[in-house]
């Protein structure tokens, strides 16, 4: 079988500073993403590299996403990629998380670039519901739409969307509520219990730039 990498580490590459890595990794991405367009303009981007880290110590790229220095639709994610041979390891879910781990950092609240594909959206609809209901579950469902979105940096739209998938919440007197008892979020919870990797924010060195990066 494959040897299981011995770490993961993610690195940030600005893309007007290593302008032809960043290129390939575009290209390489256009071979899998069928609405893949951009590949040279790679500037405006931030792009963060998932490696597994070998015994012998060789970092070996495994996927890696995206997103904009200054995103005026506060997207946090413009293209994401996990390489076919290392997809099922649960490093989708690990990008997104990172992603929003950032988002946290800055505090603001993001999006995935839209229109996602049919995969993209059962990524993150995944994602959002296992934050979600880890959150109710947190807060024995006495919580807002509004304060769950400062906890998890999900935008209120992604989450009552997800939340109206799970049918949490309901529209009453002209407002989202959240409808849920913790019997209710517990069963949730048990059908999505498959663990999944997420960036470990004590690991996380990043601050926000203070001043916006070139």
């Amino acid at each position: 079988g494959l040897e299981q990498p011995k770490e993961l580490s993610i690195f940030e590459i600005n893309g007007s500073e290593a302008k032809v890595y960043c290129q390939c990794l575009c290209l390489l991405a256009k071979l899998f993403l069928d609405h893949k367009t951009l590949y040279y303009d790679v500037d405006p981007f931030l792009f963060y590299v998932l490696c597994e880290v070998g015994a012998d110590g060789a970092h070996r790229i495994a996927g890696y996403f995206s997103k904009e220095k200054a995103s005026v639709e506060n997207n946090n994610i413009a293209c994401i990629l996990v390489l076919p041979q290392h997809q099922r390891k649960g490093y989708s879910k690990l990008l997104i998380d990172t992603a929003y781990q950032l988002s946290l950092r800055e505090g603001k609240v993001g999006s995935p670039e839209k229109p996602l594909s049919d995969l993209g959206l059962l990524s993150f609809r995944s994602y959002w519901t296992q934050v979600l209901l880890q959150t109710l579950s947190m807060h024995r469902g006495n919580v807002s739409v509004a304060e769950m979105s400062m906890m998890t940096s999900i935008t209120t739209d992604d989450i009552i969307s997800t939340l109206q998938s799970l049918n949490l919440i309901k529209y009453w007197k002209g407002q989202h509520v959240i409808s849920v008892s913790a019997k209710i979020v517990d069963e949730h919870l048990k059908a999505n219990s498959r663990a999944s990797l997420r960036c470990d924010p004590t690991k996380l060195t990043w601050q926000p730039p203070s001043t916006q990066i070139e």
